[in-house]
């Protein structure tokens, strides 16, 4: 009796189980953080503030998630930890209470040719088995209606034992979905002979035109040693015979001055060697023999719809499975939802919940056919979100990075409202951001600070909204901040005509863009923005033939070897201006070229390949991470040696090159240009691939400032910008445009809107509802007319 009674008591002692609340992060050093120090509470949100390079993702990403990740990869056996990145533990004393974190990030999707936002999402596969169980006729299993899988058959005995019978099988069919022509790719490659060849020289006479193909090379030995046809012989002269050799001869083994060597026709070699490849990935001249000798058409056989006639022929209600995938998400939601079967119950009812989730997270006009490596940033983000939307975990960590960057005020609210239903599930949600709307739905609120770079990587605020608004931190002071309109606008000097504009939504669509003023063109997510301006700009020279300069925010193409110095043309004059000081070749301060540490070959770091584990990346010991000879850093110039000119920062190395011994004024233009785009807390010898995409887009924008071009388009460039850079950058494009320049800005920053003088506003809705113009005019009158989504935000926002 007495049992039962205690037990029915209740303990005054919390369970030490429950006692695991926080996520407690102790001497932090990663990158710019000084020995950080912080108590992040679990199952709550939590909102991570700061100037750009404040630490942030330091804290966020690089500490707390990547430690997180990394002990999840060590409970998995060696095998399979051999397929995934190795991480390095961070540098940190003591991270405990750390729960497992899945990180959303910002990066592009993979732009591989044969991925679209159904075969990203479960959608697609979802919707094959669909097709496969109730499609008339029936025509297969769900892989007779994927385009990644091609069909197959195959003959010859195969023995299946089946207790003491053998059966002897003597075909293998399977039946894939793929479009045989284009191979699922929707389009087909067509090749330009006459940018091949000149077909009035012979081999010999250097005919060939392909970067790479010389006849002084290997190249040369083969085609003058296959015996094919004869290399002095003009092409125009060849017979049939030897033209199909030398452009389409399948894989022949050949011998060479007793070498054995495979010859192959020229198109299959550059298909393999320059096709496959990713376009963005090329070298220049690679890229633009490729843009000037093959042509993409859209495959004549599938229409584009990357499917087999099979495929295409089975069919629900009327609607093929590439009708299903080319309609807008929210009427495919629709037409599922039409769909009574029981045998497949549960699978329509995951398919709308998927479909459904496109809608709530504002990506409901995308369609499943989309290739994903179109997607912008904030989309990507989106599409990898709605997996986690139906998860049945909780209290794991959510990490977002800017969630809302690309979408418009009106879609905010839904974003803050996803966020929250993570936090209610029992989910700790962290959130790297800038806009206020996000930080006011935030629990507890942790800004850094208080500058960017070295200046940053301390907390200078915990707490809640109300303490951040009352605080003096530059994040706290800024909270409120308003852009009111202006009292006039410039008056434009001529006008971009777009006439008939089909691209993607847009509907038919003319516009004036005007010049020499700062345009900004808006709408909700999925208007059609970019099509406009991204479809119908770059492709033409400005009315005056002047350049149009499109600046996105697309990975930059370079290695981990690039960074600022090597980007923005800054490296030549500190090049020049160390050789000179001591009397040596600008090439020893290269880390790319003589100047390089033999043991790591300038990368400063030592990649260590351990075949079936993945590689591992160590600080070099030769160089210690300096990536020059020892002998280099000898050589000084101003005082500093050049890897520690690589080390400081923009503003500082701005000062340094600007006067007293140091002075270089070539450097120090480019220094200045970086420092006006707000990039003075970077690093100039810092790697590439560590910039976030606002920096990305900024890093270009200011090399291209020196440009001649006269027309510029920028794709939300307050990506990544705290409130208090956002002023900062409108002084820049003020000062654009007062210098004769005409500036295009793609933006949902309402400060930006209120500082443009035109606006041109796209709707009403996304996909097919949106596609028109809503609005041209001054940003008063848009306040004044409240007409659209963009001008009832923007009144709220200037108080109108």
């Amino acid at each position: 009796m007495s049992m039962a009674s205690r037990t029915h008591k209740k303990s005054p002692v919390p369970h030490v189980a429950d006692s695991h609340d926080l996520i407690r992060v102790h001497g932090a050093r990663e990158n710019n953080l000084k020995d950080l120090s912080i108590e992040i509470p679990k199952r709550r949100l939590t909102v991570f503030t700061g100037v750009s390079g404040s630490g942030k993702s330091s804290l966020v990403f690089n500490t707390i998630a990547a430690e997180s990740q990394r002990l999840i990869n060590e409970t998995y056996s060696s095998f399979v930890q051999g397929f995934m990145p190795t991480l390095a533990r961070p540098e940190v004393d003591v991270l405990e209470g750390l729960t497992t974190a899945i990180i959303v990030d910002q990066q592009r999707m993979g732009a591989d040719p044969r991925s679209t936002v159904g075969t990203a999402t479960d959608a697609n596969a979802m919707l094959r088995i669909l097709f496969s169980r109730l499609g008339k006729p029936h025509i297969g299993s769900p892989n007779a209606f994927a385009f990644n899988v091609p069909t197959v058959r195959a003959s010859g005995a195969i023995t299946v034992e089946r207790g003491d019978r053998k059966a002897v099988k003597a075909t293998f069919t399977r039946t894939g979905g793929m479009c045989p022509r284009c191979e699922g790719r929707g389009s087909v490659t067509d090749f330009d002979l006459s940018a091949l060849y000149d077909d009035s020289k012979s081999l010999n006479e250097g005919a060939l035109t392909i970067p790479g193909y010389s006849m002084d090379g290997w190249y040369g030995r083969i085609f003058r040693g296959c015996g094919f046809f004869d290399p002095d012989k003009p092409i125009r002269k060849y017979t049939k015979r030897e033209f199909h050799d030398l452009l389409h001869k399948e894989p022949t083994k050949i011998k060479v001055e007793g070498i054995n060597l495979t010859y192959e026709g020229l198109i299959p070699k550059i298909q393999k060697s320059m096709l496959s490849k990713d376009v963005d990935a090329m070298q220049p001249h690679i890229r633009a023999f490729v843009e000037r000798a093959v042509t993409f058409a859209v495959c004549p056989e599938c229409d584009g719809t990357r499917l087999s006639e099979a495929a295409r022929s089975s069919k629900i209600k009327r609607i093929n499975i590439a009708d299903a995938c080319a309609m807008q998400v929210s009427d495919l939601a629709d037409w599922v939802r039409g769909l009574r079967e029981p045998s497949v119950g549960p699978l329509l009812e995951s398919l709308r919940q998927t479909l459904d989730s496109f809608v709530e997270i504002g990506l409901g006009y995308l369609s499943l056919d989309r290739p994903s490596g179109t997607l912008s940033g904030g989309e990507a983000q989106r599409t990898k979100m709605i997996r986690h939307l139906g998860s049945s975990l909780t209290d794991t960590t959510y990490v977002f990075d800017e969630p809302t960057i690309g979408l418009h005020p009106h879609d905010i609210q839904r974003m803050n409202d996803l966020l929250l239903r993570l936090r209610d599930k029992g989910n700790t949600v962290l959130v790297v951001e800038h806009k206020p709307e996000t930080i006011a739905i935030a629990d507890h609120v942790v800004d850094l600070g208080p500058g960017a770079g070295t200046e940053g990587g301390t907390v200078c605020f915990e707490g809640t909204v109300e303490g951040l608004r009352a605080g003096g931190t530059t994040t706290g002071r800024h909270f409120d901040d308003r852009a009111s309109l202006k009292e006039t606008v410039r008056k434009p000097t001529g006008t971009l005509e777009i006439r008939g504009a089909t691209a993607n939504n847009l509907r038919n669509v003319d516009v004036d863009i005007p010049l020499g003023v700062l345009a900004v063109v808006t709408g909700v997510a999925g208007s059609g923005k970019s099509s406009l301006v991204h479809g119908s700009l770059p492709h033409r020279s400005g009315a005056a033939g002047e350049d149009v300069v499109p600046i996105d925010q697309s990975a930059i193409r370079g290695s981990r070897r690039s960074n600022p110095a090597t980007y923005s043309g800054l490296l030549d004059p500190i090049r020049k201006a160390f050789a000179k000081a001591n009397g040596v070749k600008p090439a020893l301060f290269s880390a790319n070229s003589e100047g390089a540490c033999p043991a790591c070959n300038g990368a400063g770091v030592i990649y260590t390949d351990l075949a079936m584990m993945a590689g591992v990346a160590s600080t070099c010991v030769e160089c210690e991470g300096k990536r020059f000879q020892a002998e280099v850093l000898e050589y000084t110039f101003g005082g500093r040696d050049i890897s520690e000119v690589l080390g400081m920062s923009v503003a500082e190395a701005e000062q340094f090159f600007g006067a007293g011994e140091a002075r270089t004024p070539a450097a120090h233009k480019i220094l200045l240009r970086l420092a006006d785009v707000g990039l003075g807390y970077l690093r100039l010898g810092q790697p590439l691939t560590t910039l976030s995409g606002g920096e990305r887009q900024r890093l270009k924008l200011a090399t291209h400032l020196a440009e001649k071009g006269g027309v510029y388009v920028l794709d939300e460039p307050t990506t990544g910008l705290h409130l208090a850079d956002v002023e900062q950058l409108l002084g820049l494009l003020d000062r654009l445009v007062d210098s004769g320049k005409s500036v295009i800005v793609v933006e949902h920053h309402q400060a930006v809107m209120a500082h443009a003088d035109w606006i041109i506003d796209l709707g009403p809705g996304a996909g097919h509802d949106g596609g028109k113009i809503v609005f041209e005019g001054t940003p008063a009158d848009l306040v004044a007319a409240r007409s659209t989504l963009t001008g009832e935000h923007l009144a709220a926002y200037v108080g109108g």
